[in-house]
């Protein structure tokens, strides 16, 4: 028996086209909110900060290796592993660090 009296409105069409309403309206929200995270603009230049070492030589690096990519194209696709071996070298030498392991712990 559908259509009675005795259904209740949770069980009707119209409560259906209401969740799927609150849906989409939750995915908008998110998407609104993360909308620079999922499609960041493209040519923004981060600010760095001239007082710490490993941005000043990641920017540095950063800037060659586009530079690469731009006059040789087959490169793109390697792109990103050329930034990651920049930062991970950058850390290395103008981190701060001594470049050994970590001290032992004193008892």
């Amino acid at each position: 028996m559908t259509g009675t009296s005795n259904d209740s409105f949770l069980d009707r069409p119209a409560a259906r086209l209401l969740a799927a309403g609150v849906f989409c309206g939750v995915i908008a929200v998110l998407a609104i909110q993360h909308w620079d995270d999922l499609f960041p603009p493209e040519g923004q230049e981060v600010a760095v900060d001239p007082t710490d070492p490993v941005a000043v030589c990641f920017a540095r690096e950063r800037e060659q290796i586009e530079g690469m990519v731009a006059a040789n194209p087959s490169m793109a696709a390697q792109k990103d592993l050329f930034l990651q071996r920049a930062e991970a070298r950058c850390q290395a030498t103008a981190g701060g660090g001594s470049g050994g392991p970590p001290p032992l712990p004193s008892n």
